[in-house]
């Protein structure tokens, strides 16, 4: 039997999976936190991998999801700008010395758009565009039944789009990106500043707000969290009208915690792709959905990779 192990890597904690090929349950999974005063991330990563028997399952491959720049081709994580000290980092090189078989790397949110495209909303659809809005906002595109990366693997980076020139900090350093209008932390952060001009909101008082929190106020009437929502589907409403100018897919796929908040997001944004698409020949036969993988999207992802790596 074909069995994978692949890891999904974030700033919090890291999760390896024991995967069957074809088969998206997998056999087993572990997880841990990414930082430990005693062992580095890759420290970590490596226990894990060796705990779910990277030597005893017939694994033909290992295959890791990361978050930030990479270069795939040659292994190396350029800048994971959440895991301190990775820039330049020749991950596939420092796993090889560990284990003998192939080892993939991919960006956390390509995988996700590879998962969803194979195993999850995307099946049965050759041109897929997904985006994930969580405290960052990323994505992913298949063209043609190939997922789109660029010369350099730096491609679908979704968002670091414009929308407002000069606006809020984005966490790359840049200005008024998407993810700085839109992300879940962009909208815990509009609220908790037009709070502090004294606007009224039930989250006053709260010493943290979370998008959550915003989107639970907002089902119940807040007026400021429904102004939140509305802001932020507007604007990723605004960047997928020109996606869909530039990438034509069949299917939007929204993921991310962000993208389960609802019609209080899904209906701007909807209205807002109305609003800014050039033709209505885009919206032919367009789905908009929600991601089907939910948080296993990286680990799912990151099989597709796997099994395509590596003859059947």
């Amino acid at each position: 039997m074909d069995n994978f192990i692949v890891a999904d890597i974030g700033g919090t904690q890291i999760r390896v999976a024991l995967f069957a090929r074809g088969n998206i349950n997998p056999l087993q999974v572990r997880k841990i936190r990414t930082r430990d005063k005693d062992q580095s991330p890759l420290e970590r990563l490596i226990k894990l991998i060796k705990e779910i028997g990277a030597d005893t399952h017939h694994v033909r491959a290992i295959c890791v999801a990361v978050p930030g720049f990479i270069d795939a081709e040659n292994g190396v994580i350029i800048d994971a700008n959440n895991i301190p000290g990775w820039v330049n980092y020749p991950i596939r090189q420092l796993l090889a010395e560990h284990f003998s078989v192939p080892i993939l790397i991919g960006n956390d949110a390509n995988l996700a758009a590879l998962g969803e495209w194979r195993y999850g909303a995307g099946q049965g659809h050759h041109h897929i565009l997904y985006l994930t809005i969580s405290t960052g906002i990323g994505g992913g595109v298949i063209i043609n039944d190939q997922l789109l990366v660029g010369s350099r693997g730096l491609a679908a980076e979704f968002g670091h789009v414009t929308i407002i020139p000069e606006g809020p900090s984005c966490s790359c350093g840049q200005r008024g990106h998407l993810e700085a209008v839109a992300s879940g932390t962009a909208i815990a952060r509009w609220v908790q500043e037009k709070i502090g001009l004294g606007f009224p909101s039930s989250l006053q008082g709260k010493t943290t707000i979370s998008a959550k929190d915003v989107a639970d106020a907002a089902r119940e009437g807040d007026e400021l969290a429904l102004r939140a929502m509305n802001r932020a589907g507007t604007y990723i409403g605004y960047a997928i009208a020109d996606f869909l100018h530039l990438f034509n897919p069949s299917i939007v796929i929204l993921g991310g915690g962000v993208s389960t908040a609802g019609p209080i997001l899904i209906d701007p944004l909807r209205t807002a792709i109305l609003e800014r698409i050039m033709d209505r020949a885009y919206l032919n036969d367009l789905t908009i959905t929600t991601a089907h993988l939910g948080d296993n999207a990286g680990l799912v992802g990151a099989l597709a990779l796997a099994e395509s790596g590596v003859d059947p």
